[in-house]
């Protein structure tokens, strides 16, 4: 884990909704998480660097389902953001997220969001496999804790699975500790 990065050239906001961090389904500590998303985002638009919003479609009776109000994006783009909808976890799957980058001469991206384990960790692994480089503030993403199981073990917190899906990416990924060291230019 490093403290201070090299500046990225975008910044990938994954499926931070309305149902994920208001209300009774939001993620835990999920404050904590859109202040750091936001810092984030406040550094990026001071940039100019690319800001593309990852919209997941839920499906029907899910929190984000489309067009009920947990979808909407927690935070209103400004003119020039993108905002991408996607069906599956990784947010280059199926959608124009990769020739928008290329398009852009992104080189490198900083990720931040929701699912840690799932949605975040297949859009990082996407990623690094494509030849980006990846820079994950611990702090700006979350998750829900897994629940007990019988047969199978005791809950996990949601801290742990996040930290957990940190890890799982291997040593490709920038991990650092706090959003507000990362950089963009």
């Amino acid at each position: 884990m490093s403290e201070s990065v090299l500046p990225v050239d975008g910044l990938v906001i994954i499926d931070v909704q309305a149902g994920h961090v208001e209300g009774a389904h939001a993620v835990p500590d999920a404050g904590r998480l859109t202040e750091q998303v936001a810092v984030l985002l406040d550094v990026a638009r001071d940039a100019g660097a690319l800001i593309v919003h990852v919209q997941n479609d839920g499906d029907a009776g899910q929190v984000d389902e489309p067009e009920t109000a947990g979808w909407e994006l927690h935070f209103r783009p400004l003119a020039g953001e993108v905002v991408i909808r996607k069906e599956y976890d990784d947010a280059f799957r199926e959608t124009s997220l990769g020739e928008l980058l290329t398009e852009r001469g992104v080189k490198s991206l900083a990720l931040c969001g929701l699912m840690s384990e799932m949605c975040v960790s297949a859009t990082a692994r996407t990623a690094l496999d494509r030849g980006y480089r990846v820079v994950l503030p611990h702090d700006a993403h979350a998750t829900t804790g897994v629940p007990a199981a019988e047969g199978l073990g005791e809950a996990i917190p949601a801290a742990v699975v996040s930290r957990v899906a940190e890890w799982a990416l291997g040593d490709r990924v920038e991990i650092v500790p706090h959003a507000k060291t990362v950089a963009f230019g």
